[in-house]
């Protein structure tokens, strides 16, 4: 592990029972347990904050991230462990949640914060995480206040329709986090299913708006990625992908190889990221798309190290 600046992450952590062409596989997963899992195989310093489960897939969940090289500082809790049910289709990925009382969702905003560990200069979150309930309370006042205490503060809302009782409050409550973090990272399904009533342009446009200080990034799959900036626009075409086996993971991979080249360029603090050259942040951008392409090249969340990211981005330097 590297002593870069430490990144936090939090929110769920789960099973994923993903069928695919007719058989069931069962995989550790959630979004954010993904991010920190890959942030831990590129070698960032990276702490998982939520809680894990005792039981034996919380055992499993626990197992994949130490072994990822990520500490865990959230603890354990008797709470059985959130399931989620998969279904692949074309490669494309829909989602079905089991998430009443369970151990990831144990969360306080004084628990939270006993969890980050000192020294800490960013904090990642977002989907299951901020979706209802007193836990997305608890995370939602715990953002702020890693804003207002000087944090990067990290949000890819990673939204799912189908789970959410109170679609309105939940749009509310990404907006007002939006306007409070640095960086704020979407797929363009997400902008659609926060913005509704907007096509992309005005959706878009309503976000930079809320959030006029923060790097937006919308990922846009084969189609590459987007960026908005102090009113700048930029876009960046995708690499190739080879062999696509699914999306699953794909947005978490990109999301963490995003931060762990922020913290290997001594950007991990707002002021640094808002002021980061055009020509750093889309090396870091194209990285980051490289890392997801690797990713959609093998089954379900399985992000690349360090050493598989270098060779891929050297191949296609001499390429």
């Amino acid at each position: 592990m590297r002593q870069d600046p430490l990144i936090a992450v939090g929110g769920e952590n789960l099973i994923d029972h993903v069928t695919r062409e007719g058989e069931v596989f069962a995989h550790p997963g959630g979004s954010p347990f993904n991010v920190a899992m890959a942030l831990g195989r590129l070698g960032a310093n990276v702490a998982y904050i939520s809680p894990i489960s005792t039981d034996d897939w919380g055992a499993r969940l626990a197992e994949r991230l130490e072994a990822s090289g990520v500490d865990l500082t959230g603890g354990r809790r008797p709470e059985p462990t959130t399931m989620s049910r998969v279904t692949v289709t074309a490669g494309i990925p829909s989602y079905d949640f089991q998430r009443e009382a369970t151990a990831e969702r144990q969360v306080t905003t004084r628990g939270l914060a006993g969890a980050l560990p000192q020294g800490a200069r960013a904090l990642h979150t977002g989907s299951l995480a901020l979706t209802d309930g007193p836990d997305a309370d608890a995370w939602e006042a715990f953002c702020i206040d890693c804003a207002d205490r000087g944090l990067l503060v990290s949000l890819d809302p990673n939204v799912r329709l189908s789970v959410l009782r109170d679609a309105e409050g939940y749009r509310a409550r990404i907006a007002r986090l939006a306007g409070r973090v640095h960086l704020l990272k979407l797929s363009d399904e997400d902008l659609a299913g926060l913005s509704p009533d907007l096509d992309a342009e005005a959706a878009i446009a309503r976000l930079t708006g809320i959030a006029p200080g923060a790097l937006l990034i919308v990922t846009r799959g084969p189609d590459g990625v987007s960026t908005w900036q102090g009113g700048t626009r930029r876009d960046l075409p995708a690499p190739g992908v080879g062999t696509l086996v699914d999306t699953v993971g794909a947005g978490d991979t990109f999301m963490a190889a995003f931060l762990d080249g922020l913290a290997r360029d001594g950007a991990l603090d707002p002021e640094t990221l808002a002021a980061l050259p055009r020509d750093r942040l889309d090396a870091l951008l194209r990285e980051a798309m490289m890392a997801a392409a690797l990713n959609c090249a093998r089954e379900g969340c399985d992000p690349p190290t360090r050493a598989e990211l270098d060779d891929a981005l050297r191949g296609k330097a001499d390429g």
